[in-house]
């Protein structure tokens, strides 16, 4: 995991949320509201990874 780059710590609210950092706005090209993410869970390193979503294009 040597590309990872730590933006910030949020705490898990009561209705399972998490805030993400305004830094993620200027370092990907995402939408609030619009941009969808794959969410992954690393049992080896008991980490949680999310990826903007490859949407497929067809034809």
């Amino acid at each position: 995991m040597d590309s990872l780059i730590y933006l910030d710590t949020y705490v898990l609210q009561q209705d399972m949320r998490i805030r993400m950092p305004k830094a993620i706005l200027s370092n990907l090209n995402i939408k609030k509201g619009v941009t969808h993410f794959d969410i992954y869970f690393d049992s080896e390193e008991k980490c949680i990874v999310l990826k903007v979503e490859e949407k497929e294009t067809n034809g």
